[in-house]
């Protein structure tokens, strides 16, 4: 699902040249890092984890089974600060493909440097050069700093009610 335009290192700039961020599509050899963001990201919206490698191990089927496109943000003398997931999924609606921005995060560190934001445009990009319908996705009703973002790069919030039946 990766889908990388042809650059020899997988990485890309951000698109505002003055930003130091670059952003690259996670392989196999990136799970650790990717592994420390999405626990970050699990703490972040409180989810407890019973097993401690459950974030590490997700992951790495998810990249290894191509089952999702797993982006990494890094930013000089900051490292890897960030990372988004994206699931493929279909509209009905559209009678295409679409995509699902399932995780973007950003550890502390990573704050204020553009790295939310070239997370978000290169799921963009890669979602145009796939030709699908379009990128949803779903955030927590306080995070305003988020909702903020997804609006200024052209998201807009539907009127649809969303329903989740836990099964345990």
């Amino acid at each position: 699902m990766n889908g990388q335009a042809a650059q020899r290192d997988g990485r890309f700039p951000a698109e505002d040249s003055a930003s130091p961020v670059s952003v690259r599509a996670a392989g196999e050899a990136d799970v650790d890092a990717a592994a420390v963001l999405f626990r970050g990201y699990l703490d972040f919206y409180e989810v407890d984890i019973e097993d401690p490698d459950a974030p590490r191990a997700f992951l790495a089927e998810r990249i290894a089974k191509d089952e999702s496109l797993v982006l990494l943000a890094d930013v000089p003398e900051a490292g890897t600060v960030g990372f988004a997931q994206v699931y493929r999924g279909f509209s009905s609606l559209s009678l295409r493909t679409a995509w699902v921005l399932n995780d973007l995060y950003v550890a502390p560190a990573g704050r204020r440097t553009g790295a939310g934001r070239a997370l978000l445009r290169e799921v963009l990009r890669r979602a145009r050069e796939a030709g699908v319908s379009g990128v949803q996705l779903e955030t927590a009703y306080d995070n305003t700093v988020a909702q903020g973002l997804y609006e200024a790069e052209g998201f807009v919030r539907e009127e649809f009610h969303v329903y989740f039946h836990d099964l345990g």
